[in-house]
């Protein structure tokens, strides 16, 4: 029985096979409509979620089976005291799989310890967000063909960022791969990943606080948003979250063949007048996200993969 708590839990291999998995998905979706028919999904969502909720529910409904769980920590047992190792112990018994996501890191590796299904992590604070860092890497490696030899921007919120934390743990197993990073220096990437992974692995990668300058050397831009819910008192949000904010104008700096992804929720970090910019691929990204979810599903249940 295989987790997925973090993006290096696949190996470069298995990365690639699912890959390729959620390509052939999305290319042939009427092959897998029915393979998962008979197994249930537990959505386990101790904290607000849109896309990734119901991108997993729409992934197993897409594969034929069935889903259950809840939406918020207060309309579960946690709201009594019930702790995440005795949860996952009862909807072991109800399901086949689990999507969970917790607002304290480490939770899902809790869980995954406890479980006697497949536990995925939905995203655990600001730690890990290892299906959105998947569907980051469908979605570049759809529309640029490749996953190395490049430079990637990402801007905004790189401290508590989770999507940007488990992208970089990712790309930086690629060759070739450079980062620009950002943001304003409170919102800088934390020590760890600077020192434990990008200055451990030699990769290259530059700290700024310049979006328009650095913008014509960038093959990806992964804008973030600034999160309200990661801050621990409300001036500081207030004052850091309109730092960087991409338009029309500054995207006349780019590469013609650069794209812009987002995670989603956007609040006010991209103009809404770049959504019609062919380069603008956050709502594109949002779709891929169900393709890979429906791989990794197949994965780790272990069922037969259509010819």
């Amino acid at each position: 029985m295989r987790h997925l708590i973090s993006p290096l839990d696949l190996s470069l291999e298995e990365l690639e096979e699912l890959l390729t998995l959620g390509q052939d998905i999305m290319n042939h979706p009427e092959k897998y409509a029915h393979v998962c028919e008979g197994k249930k999904l537990a959505t386990l969502f101790y904290e607000p979620s849109t896309r990734t909720r119901l991108s997993f529910e729409s992934a197993m409904l897409s594969l034929g089976g069935q889903v259950l769980g809840f939406s918020s920590a207060d309309s579960s047992s946690a709201a009594k005291g019930e702790s995440v190792a005795d949860t996952i112990r009862v909807i072991s018994c109800y399901a086949d799989i689990c999507a969970m996501r917790h607002p304290k890191e480490g939770a899902p590796t809790v869980a995954a310890m406890h479980a006697s299904i497949p536990v995925i992590n939905a995203g655990d604070g600001g730690h890990n967000h290892p299906t959105q860092t998947l569907t980051d890497l469908l979605t570049i490696k759809t529309l640029t063909g490749r996953l190395d030899h490049m430079t990637v921007g990402m801007c905004g919120d790189l401290k508590f960022g989770r999507t940007v934390h488990s992208l970089i743990n990712a790309l930086v197993r690629y060759p070739d791969v450079k980062f620009v990073l950002i943001s304003p220096e409170e919102l800088r990437i934390p020590s760890y990943l600077r020192k434990e992974v990008l200055d451990a692995g030699n990769i290259s990668y530059l700290e700024t606080d310049r979006l328009e300058e650095n913008l014509p050397d960038l093959d990806i831009l992964y804008m973030t948003r600034v999160q309200r819910e990661r801050f621990f008192n409300e001036e500081d949000y207030i004052r850091l979250k309109d730092s960087f904010i991409l338009d029309a104008a500054k995207l006349q700096y780019a590469k013609k063949d650069m794209y812009v992804l987002h995670p989603l929720p956007r609040v006010n970090e991209i103009s809404t007048e770049v959504d019609n910019d062919p380069r603008a691929v956050y709502f594109k990204q949002a779709q891929f996200g169900v393709y890979i979810r429906m791989a990794l599903i197949i994965k780790l249940l272990e069922v037969e993969i259509p010819c």
